[in-house]
C-alpha cells in the first residue's frame, strides 16, 4: 500500500521538463533529485514529501529514453505515478528502477494537485482519500511488483 498527497501535471510531460538535459551529466541521484521537474514546477523539490504520489495526463515521461527522469522522481521521494498513459521507454525504465506507476485514466483525470491518495498496487485499486472516490487500474503481474519492491531489476536478482 503506498499513501501520500498528490502532485499533479498535465499531458505531455517529457523527460527534458522532469530533469533539464544540463543536468544529464550528474550521477548522484540526490543531486538529479534536487533538480527534478524544476524547468516545469520551481517549487516541487521543496514542497514534495518521501511518499507522495504525481499523478499526470497523456504520455508522461515523452521525450529521451534517459534514466535520469525516472531515477530523479524516485529519488526525490515520489513512490507512485499514476498517468492516463505513459511513453513507452518511460514506463520500462520506471519498472526497471523500482518505481510504481499505474495506469487509471479516469483517477489521472479526476484527482486533484494536493490530495491524499492510496493505491494497492497488488490489487490496481486507487483511493482518494480527500473525495472518497475509488478507482481501478490494471495491476502488474507479481514478477512486476517484486522487481518493483525490491528497488528495481537488479536489485531484484541480488540475493
Amino acid at each position: 500500500m503506498i499513501a501520500g498527497k498528490v502532485h499533479k501535471y498535465g499531458n505531455n510531460v517529457d523527460t527534458d521538463v522532469i530533469i533539464p538535459a544540463r543536468y544529464l551529466n550528474v550521477s548522484d541521484e540526490k543531486e538529479l533529485a534536487s533538480h527534478c521537474m524544476e524547468d516545469i514546477d520551481p517549487q516541487f523539490v521543496g514542497k514534495v514529501q518521501v511518499g507522495d504520489i504525481m499523478v499526470a495526463g497523456k504520455n508522461f515521461g515523452c521525450g529521451s529514453s534517459r534514466e535520469h527522469a525516472p531515477i530523479s522522481i524516485k529519488a526525490c521521494g515520489i513512490k507512485l505515478i499514476i498517468a492516463e498513459s505513459f511513453a513507452r521507454i518511460f514506463y520500462r525504465n520506471a519498472i526497471n528502477i523500482g518505481l510504481a506507476i499505474l495506469e487509471c485514466e479516469q483517477a489521472a483525470r479526476e484527482i486533484s494537485d494536493g490530495d491524499t491518495v492510496e493505491a494497492d498496487l497488488t490489487q490496481g485499486i486507487i483511493k482518494n482519500i480527500t473525495t472518497g472516490k475509488t478507482y481501478t487500474a490494471m495491476p502488474f503481474p507479481d514478477f512486476i511488483n517484486r522487481i518493483i519492491e525490491k528497488g528495481g531489476l537488479i536489485a531484484s536478482h541480488q540475493k
